[in-house]
């Protein structure tokens, strides 16, 4: 700059003023201030390509089973399209745009609309960087990444045999699978299994592989939280290098399950059983979940063991709950309890559990018609039964108990005659067909499966399994039961039938409401895959309005609206330039923190 001198005299004061030196501009000719590059600010954003270095062509991988996405080494993550982390994975696997020694700063990034089916996703992105003399420039680009598919080291384990490094062995050595059947359920309903490699069945317990030892670990939090287990821990030398002092081993763990079950009739010892509020010592096991409940079918009381408690002293049930120790009882009446036996506990029945005591007169089936013998005993299902119900029971005068000590009990009449169990609803062939509910299953493989008895067992059990959750709500409530074909197929008759079941209580006695019976609120509606209905709908909207009617109903960028990045729709997306020419931005924006993910 040059400094330019005024002449002064005797009455004028002497000023100095600054003027900046003005060129013309080497392509355009404009009057510019002089700067390295001798080029004004629009004939520098026309010549200059701030995007350079930035790769526009990357790829990305998602495996096709379970549909994640490659983040880096062996580690997979799960992404909805046009979702924010998606577009985190996008931004973060293009070369040269977080590189330290570039100047260039991301300041936006959109979706562009892509053909549903061109495995191809699109980003526009907005990038600044300062050039000569502090010239802000702006430049837009679309960035494509091509999907390939690629197995993860998941699903490649699925399909690879002794892949497992986890292997956990749940066994309960018991005549039945009603607990793991139950287990099973609660499994489906908290999704415990995602993660296993396969799971195989035996008579007497399953096994679950797992890849690694934090999902094995997961599981076995699971299974502490469901039931009292006992575990025993080992592994296998599979390999190991002397050099780097890596070994690989593959670990087993063994959980056993307490051979106690719903509905089995325990003898306490005395000393439990005033631990245990000084509950009597014959007992019922209500249910079975991190802790053993016990109920006291006579008075209604109930407590509960710990599982240290129960594996300090394990217990042997006297009478175990199977089909061919149940005895059906027809109930000929039944009478409130207006005070029941004396209870010389320290914790006094719960009213809940006192209303529904009543006394029940039941005659076995099998004595109908020949002969009049009658039974007369507390119950605390009693609330439930009707004059002509059939009810399940333990006909404790002529079963076989276990062990010696309940013998003398009982001979010293220190039992009841009868225990009664639960309410039978149904209970025939037809009626096993009519039901309006049913369950899902696992996908297991089945092993020892060759033996036909083994198969008949194993029908049997789950019969018996089916007859529990009707009759027992706070079960049904842990699970996940869905509408059954014959439900969707006359739907309104069904409805009709359990309204009037729900509307058939006595005035006399509102507390005597059936509260066990599946009711349709209880009900899930199952995912049908098959072409049904709907199919047949489709169809015909297709013909009427056209092949595009559909596409309606999926609003397009919803998802990235509502993660707040922008999106530009099909129409736009013609008009969009894979490059656009760089802007004159202002000098101030650098001074500014722009955050769009």
């Amino acid at each position: 700059m040059l400094d330019t001198i005024i002449p002064t005299t005797a009455d004028t004061p002497t000023t100095t003023t600054n003027t900046p030196l003005q060129i013309l501009c080497c392509l355009c000719s404009t009057p510019i201030i002089a700067n390295p590059s001798n080029t004004c600010a629009t004939c520098l954003a026309s010549k200059s390509d701030i995007t350079r270095g930035i790769s526009t062509e990357n790829t990305l991988h998602q495996c096709r089973t379970c549909s994640r996405w490659h983040k880096s080494a062996s580690k997979w993550i799960s992404c909805e399209l046009e979702s924010r982390d998606l577009m985190s994975l996008c931004l973060s696997n293009i070369s040269g745009l977080h590189k330290k020694s570039r100047t260039q700063r991301l300041v936006d990034a959109s979706w562009v609309w892509t053909e549903p089916h061109s495995m191809r996703l699109k980003v526009r992105l907005t990038v600044q960087k300062e050039v000569n003399g502090g010239v802000i420039l702006q430049q837009s680009f679309v960035v494509t990444f091509l999907v390939r598919n690629q197995q993860c080291v998941e699903c490649q384990a699925e399909f690879r045999q002794g892949s497992w490094k986890n292997l956990v062995q749940v066994r309960q050595h018991v005549g039945h699978k009603r607990t793991f059947l139950f287990l099973e359920q609660l499994i489906l309903k908290h999704g415990a299994h995602r993660g296993c490699l396969s799971i195989q069945t035996y008579r007497d317990g399953m096994d679950f592989y797992f890849p690694d030892k934090g999902k094995a670990g997961r599981f076995m939090s699971f299974l502490e939280s469901t039931v009292p287990i006992k575990t025993k821990t080992s592994k296998k030398l599979i390999s190991t290098d002397v050099k780097s002092n890596i070994s690989n081993f593959k670990h087993t763990v063994l959980v056993e399950i307490p051979p106690v079950c719903k509905d089995d009739l325990l003898l306490l010892p005395a000393k439990t059983a005033r631990a245990l509020g000084n509950i009597s010592r014959l007992v019922l096991v209500k249910n079975v979940s991190n802790l053993i409940h016990l109920i006291d079918p006579l008075s209604g009381q109930t407590a509960s063991m710990s599982s240290d408690a129960y594996w300090r002293d394990p217990l042997r049930p006297v009478v175990t709950a199977a089909r061919s120790r149940f005895t059906r009882f027809v109930v000929l009446g039944k009478e409130a309890v207006v005070s029941a036996r004396r209870n010389v506990s320290r914790r006094a029945t719960s009213k809940k559990n006192r209303m529904k005591l009543a006394k029940v007169t039941v005659a076995k089936e099998m004595d109908l018609g020949v002969n009049d013998v009658q039974l007369v005993e507390n119950s605390h299902v009693g609330y439930l039964m009707k004059s002509g119900d059939v009810a399940v029971g333990y006909d404790l005068r002529e079963i076989q108990l276990i062990g010696d000590e309940g013998d003398d009990l009982r001979e010293a009449g220190q039992f009841p005659d009868v225990v009664l169990l639960r309410k039978v609803y149904g209970g025939g062939v037809e009626d096993e067909n009519k039901r309006v509910w049913k369950l899902n299953r696992l996908e297991v493989e089945q092993v020892e499966t060759n033996q036909k008895k083994n198969i008949e067992m194993d029908e049997v059990d789950e019969e018996d399994f089916m007859r529990e959750v009707e009759s027992d709500r706070e079960m049904r409530g842990q699970m996940n039961l869905y509408k059954s074909d014959l439900l969707k197929k006359s739907n309104v008759d069904t409805m009709d039938v359990v309204k009037e079941d729900s509307n058939n209580v006595t005035d006399d006695d509102e507390s005597d409401a059936d509260d066990q019976q599946v009711r349709l609120d209880e009900l899930l509606d199952t995912l049908a895959l098959d072409e049904g209905p709907d199919a047949q709908k489709d169809a015909a909207m297709k013909e009427q309005f056209g092949d595009d009617i559909l596409d309606g109903f999926i609003e397009e960028g919803e998802r990235a609206a509502k993660d707040g990045i922008n999106y530009v729709n099909k129409e736009e997306s013609r008009e969009v330039k894979e490059k656009d020419n760089a802007t004159v931005f202002g000098k101030e924006f650098m001074n500014n923190e722009y955050k769009f993910i």
